[in-house]
């Protein structure tokens, strides 16, 4: 893994997860990724985030990535695939494990769910805030996972596009998973360690995950990693106000008209709609981009 301080140049990334073809949504993060990324004069790569097999759709990275050249989004460096690095995602929990940031835990979902009864759960991405049951020991019960503790993970940090941000982590969603009961590792992990291996300094994605980062430099803390800057971009809203998916809805891009598909996309994102060529728009709106995006930035140090 790299040293904390190995950023020297700009290098982003796009980082789909393989459970369908690219939509409207997921083609708005793509785009402003590589715009912030040409606008900086830096690198752009692409990563495949398949370390959650259950939900993997066999093919669809392939899909994913025709689409992707379809409209000219073309990475710096090979994709890479999570589900061939979990290696490192071991060796990363073995860190946590020796420095005692991280614990087995004998919890099923209906476990925390009883102990969180007499208060209103929160669900944060699919997970309720975890009361700490086996923090001190597992009372008997067969390990399932394993957790980061987040004692003192009271996190502020500066989104680029959302301004001065803050999260107690403990209080927000406890002591979050590492490595799930079924066996595959967490995606909060899986990506922190991809982004310090990869070198990646900016990281632009979707406002969705947002509420990701906290625990994410919590992480990237405890593991004596880089933080990089953030900027999480507008969200392509579904019929029923919610971010566009699947579940509501969603369409595959039809790359048969790339130019028409990112322009939905650049709308999206504050950008004017460009005619001719997709090389000519994507130039134009990385210009535009530059002018909003690009200025002296400090490296961020969360505290």
């Amino acid at each position: 893994m790299q040293s904390p301080d190995h950023f020297s140049h700009y290098r982003g990334r796009f980082a789909p997860s393989p459970t369908g073809p690219l939509h409207a949504g997921s083609l708005v993060a793509a785009l402003a990724s590589w715009l912030d990324a040409r606008a900086h004069r830096g690198q752009w790569l692409v990563r495949i985030e398949d370390v959650d097999s259950p939900r993997t759709v066999p093919g669809a990275d392939r899909v994913i990535l025709s689409q992707l050249a379809a409209c000219g989004l073309h990475a710096d460096a090979p994709p890479v695939w999570q589900s061939t690095r979990t290696a490192l995602y071991r060796a990363a929990l073995d860190r946590l494990v020796a420095g005692a940031l991280a614990y087995p835990c004998g919890c099923s979902r209906k476990d925390i769910e009883n102990a969180m009864a007499a208060d209103a759960p929160r669900a944060r991405h699919a997970e309720l805030r975890y009361p700490g049951t086996c923090r001190d020991g597992l009372h008997g019960k067969a390990a399932r996972a394993w957790r980061m503790r987040t004692e003192g993970a009271a996190i502020h940090w500066q989104d680029r596009a959302a301004g001065p941000q803050a999260q107690d982590v403990q209080d927000a969603v406890g002591d979050f998973v590492l490595l799930r009961a079924d066996g595959c590792f967490a995606y909060q992990l899986a990506v922190v360690v991809d982004d310090a291996d990869q070198g990646i300094s900016h990281v632009v994605r979707g406002a969705d995950l947002l509420d990701n980062t906290a625990r994410q430099i919590w992480l990237q803390q405890s593991l004596q990693l880089s933080t990089p800057q953030y900027l999480h971009a507008p969200l392509v809203l579904g019929a029923n106000g919610e971010k566009l998916s699947k579940q509501n809805g969603a369409q595959a891009i039809d790359t048969s008209d790339p130019l028409s598909a990112l322009n939905q996309a650049a709308a999206t994102l504050g950008l004017p709609s460009q005619s001719g060529s997709v090389d000519h728009a994507l130039s134009a709106w990385a210009a535009a981009w530059a002018s909003t995006w690009v200025r002296p930035e400090r490296q961020t140090r969360a505290t």
